[in-house]
């Protein structure tokens, strides 16, 4: 099995109502990368590659076949902190403040104006994740 380079065997996709503002968003609150995007006829995305950090993540243009499915993920940052504070500038909003969590992340969760959940966390200890 090939698994293209800076994929992994699982990649998620998001389907969102505007793409080209949701990839804005991804770009300036978690300085994510477009590694490539292909257009409709219409212009509106079709498909667009974007990486965060060592993870790739897919987006597309939702329409009357492909639905808005929001979805919720876990980002690793250097400084959860500061992360939640910059995704709150560009349009999201808290729905857990950051604090220190018992497994040893200190963590925060956003919304993003697609309603997709972002638990967004920063390691206290390099160690393995544990409950």
């Amino acid at each position: 099995m090939f698994v293209p380079p800076g994929f992994t065997t699982v990649t998620p996709y998001l389907i969102v109502k505007d793409a080209d503002a949701y990839l804005a968003f991804l770009i300036n609150a978690f300085a994510a990368e477009e590694i490539g995007t292909t257009r409709r006829p219409d212009g509106t995305i079709a498909n667009s590659q974007i990486r965060i950090g060592n993870a790739m993540l897919m987006l597309a243009q939702s329409d009357d076949f492909l639905k808005v499915m929001p979805a919720a993920y876990y980002l690793y940052v250097e400084d959860a902190d500061a992360a939640i504070e910059k995704a709150v500038e560009c349009g999201a909003i808290i729905i857990m403040p950051v604090d220190d969590m018992p497994y040893q992340d200190r963590q925060g969760g956003i919304k993003d104006l697609q309603g997709n959940i972002w638990w967004i966390s920063q390691r206290l200890v390099e160690g393995p994740y544990t409950n």
